[in-house]
Formats: C-alpha cells, sequence, structure tokens
C-alpha cells in the first residue's frame, strides 16, 4: 500500500516551486530588453494557486485511511455472517422446541411440554340428556386415563335476600345507623349509613367490602318507581348472615322483619350435589376440582332421572398430531434456508446472499437434522407419521396416513418419537435425563432396616450413582451423568433397566448441540466473531484517528508552505519590477 508522508509531499512541492522559479528567472535574464507583458507571465507561470491543496492532503490522509477501509470491510464480512449463523440458530431452536412436545421430556417441570400427556374428556350421553350443555370438564396434563359416571342431582346456588319497595334509587333515604353482614363461617363486617345516602349509595357501601364480608349488593329495577335491594352471598352454597344495629337500617329497607329474619329469601343456599360412579358428593361450588386429581367438573344443569354422562379421560390426539405439523413446518423453514445457503450466480460462483456458502457448521446442521429424521427405531420409521421428502428434501406430511396411526396405535407413534424407560420394577421411576442414553443395564438398589435407600450401584461400582433420600443421582463423568432417578420402593433389589431414543429425541439432542444459547456450536461461532468485530473496530478506529491527526498535522504544514511561498512570490515581483525599471533606462 503506497503512503505519502509530509517529508516526501514537502520535498515534491518545494522541488516544484524551486523549478517554477528558476524557470521564470531564467527567462528573464536571457532577454536584455523585455516587456511588462512578460514580466506579468513569469509571475503568473509561478503562482501558488495553481497547486490544489486539498487534493494533495486528502490523498495523503486517504493513503492511510485504506488499510481501515479493508477491515471495515472485514467486519461488515463477519456481521453478514454473524446474522446468518443467529438466522440459523433461531431455525434449529424451532425444530428443538417442536421436537420437545414430541420426545417425552423428563421433570415434572417438562410434563405440560409433552404432547403424549395432553388429556382431554370425552363426554357422552347415557340416557335422554344434553350431556354438553349440562357438564363440562377440564384435564390437566398427565392426568390418568380412564371413564367415569357422573350424574348432577343438584347446582349449587348463592343466598339471594330482597329489600321492601323504594320508590327511588338516586333519592336520599334519611336512614342513619349500622348494620353488618356476613356469611356462614366468614368475617362480618359492618357497614355504616347516614341520612344523606341512597339505595345505590347503600349498595356502594356493601360491595366496598364484599371481598370480606362475602355478600354483594345490587339495586334491582322493579318498575319505573319501585326499586329493590338484593343482597347476595358472593360465593354457591353460602349463607348471608345479618345484623340490624343502631337506626334499624336494614329493616326500615324492609330486608329483615321484626324478629331478625329475612323478610323475602329469593334463593336458598345450595351445594352442588353429583354421583360419581355410584359415590355421592357435594361441594359448595359448580366448580369441583376435588373430586379426582387433574381434572375440574364444571357443572351447568342436573341430569334427569335415570340418565348420566360417560366421562372418558383419554389422549389428547389433536395436540400429538398439532406438533408433528409444526416439526414439519419448522424443519421446512430450516431446509429452506440451507437451500438459499447454496444459490450460485449464473457463473457458478456463490451468490452474495449465500453468506454460509460451503460453511462446514451449515453441512454438520444438514447432516444430523437429516439423519435423525431417517432413523428407523425398531422397524418403525417416519413414514408411520405419513412423513416422506419430496425432491427438495422438504417434508411432506400425509395427514391421512397420520389421523390414521393416531387412532390406531398411538402407543407405535410415541415410541418412534420419544426416549422412552423401561424398567423390571415400578418402583423407580425416571425424574431426569442426560443427552446420551446409556447401555442397557442392572440396577442394584440397597435400603436399610427402615426401609431407607442406602446405595446403588452397577456391576458392583457404587461410584456411578450418589444417593439423597429417595433420589439416585448419575455421577459426573459417568455414563449415567444427568440421569436422575427416583425409588418408592423399601426393599434391596436388582432392577433391570433399558432406554430407546426416537426420531424427536434425535432431533432434539442435534438441534440443541447447535443451537443452544449457552454453550452450542453456533453461539460459540457468534460469540468469536463478535469478539473479533470487536478488535477489528478498535484497531480501525486507532487508524482513523491517527489519520485525522495526520490531515491536521499536514493542514497546518501545508499553511506553512503556502505563507513560504507567497513571501517567496512576493520577493519575486519586487526583484523582476526592479530588472523591469533597470532595463526600461539603460
Amino acid at each position: 500500500m503506497a503512503t505519502v508522508s509530509s517529508t516526501s509531499t514537502s520535498s515534491l512541492l518545494s522541488s516544484a516551486y524551486t523549478s517554477s522559479t528558476a524557470s521564470a528567472t531564467s527567462s528573464t535574464s536571457s532577454t536584455s530588453s523585455g516587456s511588462s507583458t512578460s514580466s506579468a507571465s513569469s509571475s503568473s507561470s509561478s503562482d501558488s494557486s495553481d497547486i490544489d491543496w486539498d487534493a494533495l492532503i486528502e490523498a495523503a490522509v486517504q493513503a492511510k485511511l485504506s488499510r481501515a477501509d479493508s477491515i471495515d470491510l472485514k467486519v461488515t464480512s463477519n456481521e453478514a455472517k454473524i446474522a446468518a449463523y443467529q438466522s440459523l440458530q433461531s431455525l434449529l431452536s424451532d425444530i428443538g422446541t417442536a421436537a420437545q412436545a414430541l420426545r417425552a421430556p423428563s421433570g415434572v417441570s417438562a410434563r405440560d411440554d409433552d404432547a403424549f400427556l395432553d388429556r382431554s374428556a370425552y363426554l357422552t350421553a347415557v340416557g335422554d340428556v344434553d350431556a354438553s350443555a349440562s357438564l363440562s370438564v377440564s384435564v390437566e396434563s398427565g392426568t390418568e386415563e380412564g371413564t367415569y359416571d357422573l350424574k348432577i342431582l343438584q347446582l349449587a346456588k348463592a343466598h339471594k335476600v330482597a329489600g321492601s319497595a323504594q320508590s327511588s334509587s338516586t333519592t336520599a333515604l334519611g336512614l342513619s345507623g349500622t348494620f353488618t353482614l356476613g356469611v356462614d363461617d366468614g368475617e362480618a363486617v359492618s357497614v355504616a349509613i347516614d341520612e344523606d345516602m341512597t339505595l345505590a349509595e347503600i349498595a356502594e357501601a356493601v360491595n366496598a367490602d364484599s371481598d370480606t364480608s362475602g355478600v354483594r349488593a345490587t339495586v334491582l329495577k322493579v318498575s319505573s318507581d319501585s326499586y329493590r335491594l338484593v343482597l347476595s352471598s358472593v360465593d354457591t352454597g353460602k349463607t348471608i348472615a345479618a345484623t340490624d344495629g343502631e337506626g334499624g337500617v336494614l329493616a326500615s329497607l324492609g330486608v329483615i322483619d321484626a324478629e331478625g329474619a329475612f323478610a323475602d329469601e329469593l334463593q336458598e343456599a345450595k351445594d352442588a350435589i353429583v354421583s360419581l360412579d355410584g359415590v355421592q358428593v357435594s361441594r359448595d361450588s359448580n366448580d369441583i376440582d376435588d373430586l379426582i386429581e387433574g381434572m375440574t367438573f364444571r357443572l351447568y344443569q342436573t341430569t334427569p332421572d335415570d340418565t348420566s354422562i360417560s366421562v372418558e379421560v383419554g389422549a389428547d390426539v389433536s395436540g400429538v398430531k398439532t406438533a408433528i405439523q409444526s416439526l414439519v413446518d419448522a424443519y421446512n423453514a430450516f431446509r429452506d434456508f440451507a437451500v438459499s445457503q447454496q444459490t450460485l450466480t449464473s457463473s457458478g460462483t456463490a451468490s452474495s446472499d449465500s453468506v454460509l456458502f460451503g460453511d462446514g457448521t451449515l453441512r454438520s446442521a444438514n447432516s444430523s437434522i437429516y439423519d435423525a429424521l431417517n432413523k428407523r427405531i425398531g422397524s418403525e420409521a417416519m413414514a408411520l407419521l405419513g412423513l416422506s421428502f419430496d425432491e427438495n428434501n422438504k417434508l411432506v406430511l400425509d395427514e391421512t396416513t397420520l389421523d390414521d396411526a393416531l387412532l390406531d396405535d398411538l402407543d407405535a407413534v410415541q415410541s418412534l418419537l420419544s426416549f422412552q424407560m423401561e424398567a423390571s420394577s415400578s418402583e423407580v421411576m425416571l425424574l431426569s435425563r442426560g443427552k446420551e442414553a446409556p447401555a442397557d443395564f442392572t440396577l442394584a438398589l440397597t435400603t436399610a432396616a427402615d426401609g431407607t435407600l442406602t446405595g446403588a450401584s452397577v456391576n458392583g461400582d457404587s461410584s456411578l450413582f450418589t444417593v439423597s433420600g429417595t433420589r439416585i443421582i448419575g455421577a459426573e463423568g459417568s455414563p449415567y451423568e444427568g440421569f436422575t432417578f427416583v425409588y418408592v420402593g423399601s426393599k434391596s433389589q436388582s432392577i433391570d433397566i433399558s432406554f430407546s431414543t426416537g426420531i424427536a429425541e434425535l432431533l432434539y439432542n442435534a438441534a440443541d448441540a447447535l443451537a443452544n444459547t449457552s454453550d452450542g456450536t453456533l453461539q460459540t461461532l457468534v460469540d468469536n466473531l463478535d469478539s473479533t468485530n470487536d478488535d477489528l473496530t478498535a484497531k480501525s478506529d486507532t487508524i482513523r484517528s491517527a489519520a485525522e491527526t495526520y490531515r491536521t498535522n499536514l493542514t497546518n504544514r501545508y499553511a506553512q508552505y503556502q505563507a513560504a511561498i507567497a513571501t517567496a512570490e512576493s520577493t519575486q515581483d519586487y526583484l523582476t519590477a526592479l530588472l523591469d525599471q533597470w532595463n526600461s533606462s539603460s
């Protein structure tokens, strides 16, 4: 790279000026008698204004900045690569997220992610009853499957009482005093009333403490000149308790009679009563969530005599289908990106948009994801799900084939996709797992006399696990690292354990190894490029700062040259004038 230094530039300028001056002087000396025109001409030829000082300075500065420009181009190239890596990272993360729902993730916190644990309640009328109008049931993920027979014998109702008719809801009633309101087993509150309060304002005063009292008030407009205060229990199955205080406000409103009883009870408080598989139970709410673990029954109307509703809890296959479709969509989006990075121009070179053309990490991602999808699990492959590749290696889903598989053999679908553990005893369960499944093994467990778990080993090696309460934790660096089991038994025994890894598990592990934002391959590449760009940017900034300093120094130096030249030109003009005068007088 050519560099113009201040020394060489000043020498060049001095030589140019000296040559110009010498030429003018020689021309003047060789003429014994000249005109003023020739003198003016020689003076003009050496005018410093003929030199483009700004252009000389800019050329010298740009020579220094060219290295910074090269660095900036490298930063820009790295930024494009970072953006491409981050796009790839996001697309692979989408594959991992989709696979998560199908791989049977372990741990209590991950149960909600498992599409195979999604449950739905299917209602069937037994007799002349509208099942969906009478009942709805929501089921939590992982709830045990089963079928139940339900009869709704009585709905829970709130307690409601009304006062006597008042002519207006907005006219002050002239009542003053206090009364207390509450519900059975609740906290009573005192409500203060003054003579300026209207019926509507009395209702507002009651509602101000309804969260505590459990009683709310409304004003019922019976007609244009008839309004009644209605008190209701906030919760069904709760009976209102009301006591008049000083001033007899409740009695004046007609809510209670002279004996303190409610004057007009609109609706008695009632509990809901249902019969589940012949067992009658009651609750104070129409939303019952403690009858069967994981299920909430919402009662809307009673079932007629000699009828019932069959409630079947089963797998929500629509959730599994949605998860499979999400996986297909995520893979095809990744595939589109991969293809876009292999685009060639008409001359056979990589397109400017193909930032990752020939990139090894992209090739690795293509290979690992494709291999996972093509993995055979036992005798089954992704064709069981109605999946195949088209001519562009994108996934195509045959919904009819998938629907048949989900309805006819859900277990086979789960075995193909999910990570599964088989144990010779149901007393050991998998709590969490690592990324690499160990080979089949026999877990030898020992317990104390009181049934407390004291040790776990494989082939006599007790260093492979640590025991913490009922948990058996794989030791770091062992084949069981990341695996945690729970033992609910109370005696020493040996349990045979084997694992199978499904397609979704393979996809998740492949995607996570590349896309994990903590320690994935792509994150490492992005971090390294970011660090490189930080260093390059610092170098570029240093060069540019130095170039601007050089520009300032060069500008000052050239200003000095121009001043010196101007002085020389002035002297030259003076001497020329003297010579012209001498020549004209001789």
